[in-house]
């Protein structure tokens, strides 16, 4: 009954769009509404969204949500939010956005940072005094893709200046909704990490370091300040409280970026715990009680939301989006040829086609690059395809070479991942869309060749994370008290049957890579 209980309202801003919860005061979600936003392509390399979008989206969910009647808008206490990460809003002095955001896809700003972080003498790409001086501070560097935070704002400096003279703040995705709803501008540790201006050696004390703020030339004024993840930011304002239906007296936490959001929703929180996601992009991560980098394979330990952690840090581009790729853009995709649209089960039809083809899909390979790449190596020019195509490859072929390439290219990570850790990382925790699927859970196992263990609603991971990081930040549950608030949905070993063919075409997508990256190089160095 309504009224009968304390809720909290947890908001997970994906790429396609908003998921917001109903929870409890300890975290456990009740209920939950999606919506959808668009995201605009530029033949530059621009991928922008609509803020005010984002906004109406997630109110339109919390009044679905409280219309069901679980709770009314008096028994929500608190607010926490997690969105994508890697993105900027340009914030005018009046409080709007003063031009799309920039999302964590836009490569528009890559010259502008390999131009920044270059030198005579060079490591990776970068200039040795700069390199040192960014990793010994931050425990990173700026990624060359162009798709960090710092490279937007360069951007937006360079190309776009009267918009970075008129903006008053430049805000994370996340920082922004919490300024929408407090007023107050602020970034948690963890969120301002990938502006590279930061001094992280301690993350409990995260401050703007001034020689990196000289070397970049970002505007100190026009940045928000720092807080802990689970620090109270402030309570709605009348106008925030009135457009979402809520009350005045709600509670925001300052909260956390999606792939901490998800560290924390896969109940993996202990440290060398793995877990892997796949939704739109995918990782490999697990928190480390040591701040390291490899540069090499665009690595580094970077702050956790959970007091004084640290997290492994690395994003593989395009995980899940590819199997929308190959139904949107390849199967069923509108033309003159056809206008037949997907069946509504069309994910669950791929599962029974892939399932008739056998492991290795006859030896077609998929590589999965279809928006270059970070993680285990970094290269914007890097795209996707279908090798060693055959005539008597059909299209059940192409949906199981997609499942697989994604999880060869996880493979290739995973080795990255476990010597940055230096130790086998096992029993790893599968979270997001890839993971409602059991034969994607399957093929994963034998890929990886190591236990993968689901998790119970694995859609709910990032709302779940920003849940329980809420109900933490309120004082209702410990964090060490979450694994057993994440439960399991089944275990999947791996098939030793299809450890030899596995091998084989792992080494031969690695492969395809070096072999070919000058050719990516040449013919997509101008996008």
């Amino acid at each position: 009954m309504a009224g009968a209980q304390r809720f909290l309202i947890a908001i997970d801003l994906g790429t396609s769009g908003p998921k917001v919860a109903l929870a409890t005061a300890t975290g456990a979600i009740v209920a939950h509404e999606v919506g959808k936003n668009q995201t605009h392509f530029s033949p530059d390399g621009g991928a922008e969204q609509d803020p005010d979008e984002w906004w109406s989206s997630i109110a339109e969910c919390i009044r679905r949500l409280l219309a069901r009647g679980i709770a009314t808008s008096d028994d929500v206490v608190a607010i926490c939010c997690s969105t994508h990460w890697s993105g900027t809003v340009a914030v005018g002095r009046d409080g709007r956005p003063l031009c799309p955001a920039h999302i964590w896809m836009d490569t528009r700003g890559s010259k502008l940072v390999r131009e920044l972080s270059g030198g005579p003498i060079r490591i990776s790409g970068y200039g040795v005094g700069k390199v040192l001086k960014w990793v010994r501070l931050t425990g990173g560097a700026p990624a060359h893709s162009g798709k960090d935070s710092l490279a937007h704002i360069l951007y937006l400096k360079h190309a776009r200046p009267e918009i970075y003279a008129a903006a008053q703040l430049l805000l994370e995705p996340k920082d922004y909704l919490n300024y929408r709803m407090t007023g107050r501008a602020a970034a948690s540790y963890d969120s301002i990490i990938l502006h590279w201006l930061t001094d992280n050696r301690d993350p409990n004390n995260v401050r703007y370091h001034p020689d990196l703020l000289r070397l970049t030339g970002v505007d100190r004024n026009k940045l928000p300040e720092l807080r802990p993840a689970t620090s109270i930011l402030g309570t709605l304002t009348p106008q925030a409280a009135a457009e979402l239906g809520l009350s005045t007296a709600v509670q925001v936490v300052t909260g956390t970026p999606d792939v901490q959001a998800a560290a924390i929703g896969s109940g993996a929180v202990r440290d060398f715990e793995p877990h892997l996601c796949v939704g739109t992009s995918s990782w490999i991560s697990c928190h480390v009680p040591y701040k390291k980098t490899d540069l090499f394979n665009n690595l580094a330990s970077l702050p956790s939301p959970i007091p004084g952690r640290y997290f492994v840090a690395n994003d593989q581009e395009t995980a899940g989006i590819c199997l929308t790729f190959l139904r949107d853009n390849v199967l069923w995709h509108r033309d003159a040829v056809s206008d037949a649209a997907p069946p509504a089960d069309v994910l669950q039809k791929f599962d029974q086609a892939a399932a008739e083809v056998p492991a290795g899909s006859e030896k077609l390979i998929f590589t999965p690059w279809l928006f270059g790449e970070r993680t285990p190596i970094e290269d914007a020019t890097v795209r996707g395809g279908f090798h060693n195509l055959s005539m008597h490859h059909d299209r059940r072929h192409l949906v199981r070479a997609v499942l697989e390439g994604v999880a060869f290219n996880a493979r290739w990570l995973l080795g990255a991942v476990e010597k940055f850790v230096d130790r086998r990382l096992d029993h790893i925790r599968f979270i997001g869309g890839g993971a409602q699927s059991e034969l994607w859970c399957q093929i994963f196992a034998d890929v990886l060749d190591r236990t993968i263990e689901q998790v119970r609603d694995p859609l709910q991971s990032n709302v779940r994370g920003a849940a329980l990081l809420g109900a933490a930040a309120l004082g209702n549950i410990r964090f060490d008290q979450i694994a057993e608030q994440v439960p399991l949905a089944r275990s999947f070993a791996p098939d030793g049957r299809t450890r030899a063919i596995y091998d084989e075409l792992f080494g031969a997508f690695v492969d395809i890579y070096r072999r070919n990256k000058t050719l990516y190089a040449r013919l997509n160095a101008a996008h």
